[in-house]
């Protein structure tokens, strides 16, 4: 029987490219996303699959999917708590509480709601492999993106304990750590970067590339081809790392 594929914020950038690599195998594939239309862009392209909009800050919302998911499957194989935000970026005095919350909410607090629906489905069967989004701001301090880094700092606490109180029912449990991945979400972030700091786009965009030892941009095909790696027989003795995928980052922006 195909493997079992959960993705969240998967109908777009990293989660989609996770998606089609899991697709591309066999797999079957359920994702959620915020965005609606992507949402429905994606299950024109792919038919068959599970896609459903849902905001992973919402208990509800997760439930409703989730549950859709283990209606029609059971269980799951692979569950990828993918969802993040960029958040706002500013000196650590000029930044809202409000946008601060919002920003742990979907970087930490989804993963939590994600994780702990996987746990519950995943100790029965007795194996399973999770995969949580952090980023090398999760491994680094991040000027001018307080709220970010806590958040992906976090998201690495949460794996390690998932992977001590998981492993011992088969389950493994790792976070990847992707540096800067070239799309619109990144195009945003350099924006905000560059607003914050008084710096041009150009010259923000030249940094991310500078303080990398290969001198490179990541793609989203980098970072689903390191999950599917996890997710395979390949990985079987890989669980509690960080694992980043970003060309060697020697400095943050």
């Amino acid at each position: 029987m195909s493997r079992r594929v959960v993705i969240t914020a998967g109908a777009s950038g990293i989660g989609r490219a996770m998606a089609e690599r899991f697709l591309s195998e066999g797999a079957r594939v359920a994702i959620c996303d915020v965005d609606a239309q992507a949402v429905a862009d994606f299950a024109a392209a792919h038919p068959g699959t599970l896609a459903q909009v849902a905001d992973v800050t919402s208990e509800s919302a997760m439930e409703g999917f989730l549950g859709q998911v283990e209606a029609a499957w059971g269980g799951a194989d692979v569950v990828c708590a993918n969802a993040g935000t960029g958040g706002p970026a500013g000196a650590v005095e000029t930044l809202d509480y409000d946008a601060w919350q919002a920003c742990i909410a979907v970087n930490l607090h989804g993963a939590f709601l994600t994780c702990r629906w996987a746990a519950r489905v995943m100790k029965p069967q007795g194996s399973g492999v999770i995969v949580l989004t952090s980023s090398n701001a999760g491994l680094f301090g991040y000027p001018l993106r307080a709220p970010y880094a806590s958040a992906k700092w976090a998201v690495i606490g949460l794996t390690k304990t998932l992977a001590m109180e998981l492993g011992p029912h088969g389950i493994r449990v790792n976070a990847i750590c992707p540096g800067a991945v070239e799309g619109p979400r990144m195009d945003r972030v350099v924006a905000s970067v560059a607003q914050a700091s008084g710096q041009t786009e150009k010259a923000v965009r030249a940094s991310y590339v500078d303080g990398v030892s290969l001198r490179s941009w990541v793609t989203a095909e980098d970072v689903a081809a390191t999950v599917a790696f996890l997710a395979s027989d390949a990985g079987a003795r890989i669980s509690g790392q960080a694992l980043a995928i970003d060309g060697h980052t020697e400095r943050m922006t």
